[in-house]
């Protein structure tokens, strides 16, 4: 690891007050052989969460995908003004989740525009691959490959007004995002049958046993699983309901969906 990285701090300030997401969001998609419909998948999480100092354990699906990854922060830092890693996580895994003064706010946006559309020098890394392969992992017990799907890149959405994240490292601070977007095409047979098998597999309930039973052995409190929509009837649903605010829960089939899927489901802006 760059040893830099040990010298920014760690934590919001007074000045350093805004906080920064910049991550990658992925639109997993494939053709559900049973329908022949084009279907979306997403990551059915279980956390254990307090709630009024109460425990409880929520379920929400969302999209694919993660934080984009530092890799030169002292150029960073020259470029955007001086910044502290919002959690001691985020400063271990070089995750662009960034405290700011709000004064720079827009050099980041301008820095991401440029480095998406690769006019400026990597000092980021945005790829999904790591990531997908990660979570596809995580849920399905399996590692794919780059060779089981094809990506390409869809566009970046700037969520222009901060709001409170429900990160449980950084629970409450007003947070600004960027999302990179991109689209995975699944074509592995094999890969397809064991989302959806594992759509099918496993309800909300059964995730959250499963999640408080790690935390009863003393682990995080977590479950994965997938949740599989077909993509026409989630875009029907979103437009209908109106929904085009990232914080807004959406509810299908008696899931609650994160709001940041809306953003996968737009035009986004692309200038590449």
């Amino acid at each position: 690891m760059n040893g830099f990285h040990h010298e920014i701090a760690v934590g919001a300030t007074e000045v350093l007050s805004l906080r920064v997401s910049v991550a990658t969001l992925v639109r997993v998609l494939f053709v559900n052989p049973d329908t022949g419909r084009t279907t979306l998948a997403l990551e059915r999480t279980a956390t254990l969460r307090k709630n009024n100092e109460q425990p409880e354990i929520a379920v929400k699906a969302k999209p694919f995908g993660g934080a984009v990854q530092i890799i030169d922060p002292l150029a960073l830092r020259n470029l955007i003004g001086n910044f502290q890693y919002d959690s001691e996580r985020s400063r271990r895994e070089k995750d662009f989740r960034i405290q700011i003064d709000p004064s720079s706010w827009e050099k980041i946006k301008k820095l991401c525009r440029e480095h998406f559309d690769s006019k400026k020098p990597a000092i980021l890394d945005a790829s999904p691959e790591r990531e997908l392969a990660e979570e596809f992992e995580d849920t399905l017990k399996v590692k794919i490959t780059r060779d089981q799907y094809q990506l390409k890149r869809q566009g970046i959405r700037i969520e222009e007004t901060p709001s409170e994240t429900d990160n449980v490292r950084a629970e409450g601070r007003l947070t600004a995002r960027v999302y990179y977007i991109f689209e995975a095409w699944m074509d592995d047979p094999e890969i397809i049958a064991l989302m959806l098998a594992n759509a099918l597999q496993y309800s909300d309930e059964d995730l959250r046993k499963i999640a408080r039973a790690d935390a009863l052995q003393g682990g995080k409190g977590r479950a994965n699983a997938l949740l599989t929509v077909e993509l026409d009837d989630l875009k029907k649903l979103c437009k209908a309901s109106r929904l085009d605010n990232y914080r807004e829960s959406i509810h299908l089939a008696g899931h609650q969906l994160s709001g940041n899927v809306i953003a996968i489901l737009e035009d986004n802006e692309f200038s590449g």
